[in-house]
């Protein structure tokens, strides 16, 4: 039996739904759940923490059915985007009142809040009130009031949301220490694909609320199934149909190009391709390399999206997404008009049926 089992969870709720949801988690995993706004992500943390009671289903933490326990029974903490501190109260005392009815012995009380303020980098703010606070200090503040209890699951709903790139990457190496020092299992609502790649060991893509898929990061964003799933994640979809079969190699014409995959198919067979816009290197001619596929477009649109560059192009009758540095931007001179080349393994090209 695995640390976390949710077991054919249905509920509707105010037009938001969990449809036969099934998930499971180990002790120690740190599992993100993604997909489009309204797909059931937040519903279903809010029903793990005994906020909804499903109208079907069951869900297990450690082997003890916890369905209709009410939530301060569960051992289960959750922090929100809105981190909810007292605002009469400072720092100290916001993270101490977690823990006041378990403990009542003060110099304990001092050394639970100093170690955990420790961790999360806050030591020198328990004597500053809220309203002092940036907002990475206060989503720090709430995680630790969250963690001083030491639950069994931790969850997270999109608390990074409302802060900047360079604290969200000071949060996240610091939520990963705490983390591993309490040995706290993690559910983590988000919309940042970082989250996953920077904290998660596994990931949920949910739609409509059901589960589309599931797995390790790395198995999910290169092999997503079904098409949603690829499109969601800003994976480039091509659907064609397999033309050829060349030695170990897959040729499709799909969209009017013709890629070359490492993945089997029959020839005939209709497919989707999936091609990583990271994956795909970018050239102004026919480069060098040991990459089969090498197709020529146009540049139709350059955009910025945090620290890394977004580079649309018309091939084909399709439209490809790379990305590219800053400073491959500029030397590559990319702007709408420039006629590129796209670049890409075979093994890159995956098959989704």
């Amino acid at each position: 039996m695995s640390f976390l089992e949710v077991r054919d969870l249905c509920l509707d709720v105010g037009g938001f739904e969990l449809d036969r949801i099934e998930l499971k988690a180990e002790k120690g995993d740190y599992l993100t759940l993604i997909g489009p706004t309204g797909s059931g992500k937040s519903l279903l943390l809010e029903t793990i923490i005994g906020f909804y009671g499903p109208e079907k289903g069951r869900i297990i933490l450690e082997g003890k059915d916890i369905t209709d326990l009410p939530p301060n029974m569960r051992q289960i903490s959750i922090v929100y985007q809105d981190h909810m501190l007292f605002p009469h109260m400072n720092v100290f005392e916001n993270i101490a009142y977690a823990i006041r009815k378990k403990l009542r012995d003060k110099k304990q009380i001092e050394a639970e809040v100093k170690q955990i303020a420790g961790v999360l980098g806050i030591g020198e703010l328990l004597y500053r009130k809220p309203a002092t606070l940036s907002g990475g200090e206060k989503q720090r503040a709430a995680i630790a009031r969250s963690l001083i209890v030491r639950p069994k699951l931790l969850l997270l709903d999109e608390p990074f949301s409302a802060l900047d790139v360079r604290t969200k990457e000071k949060l996240r190496k610091m939520l990963k220490k705490a983390i591993s020092e309490y040995s706290t299992t993690v559910l983590h609502v988000t919309h940042d694909f970082e989250d996953v790649w920077a904290l998660a060991n596994r990931v949920v893509v949910l739609r409509k609320g059901k589960v589309m898929q599931s797995g390790d990061p790395e198995s999910v964003f290169r092999q997503p199934s079904p098409d949603f799933v690829a499109e969601f994640l800003g994976t480039n979809v091509l659907k064609g149909k397999v033309k050829a079969l060349e030695g170990k190699l897959t040729v499709i014409e799909a969209e009017g190009l013709e890629i070359y995959s490492s993945d089997p198919a029959e020839p005939g067979e209709k497919v989707a391709v999936s091609i990583r816009p990271e994956e795909i290197i970018l050239a102004r001619g026919v480069m060098e390399s040991s990459a089969r596929n090498t197709l020529k477009g146009k540049v139709s649109g350059v955009f910025k999206k945090e620290h890394l560059v977004v580079v649309e192009m018309e091939m084909g009758h399709a439209e490809i997404k790379a990305v590219v540095t800053p400073t491959s931007c500029e030397m590559l001179g990319l702007e709408p008009g420039r006629e590129m080349h796209a670049v890409f393994k075979a093994s890159n090209a995956r098959i989704i049926r």
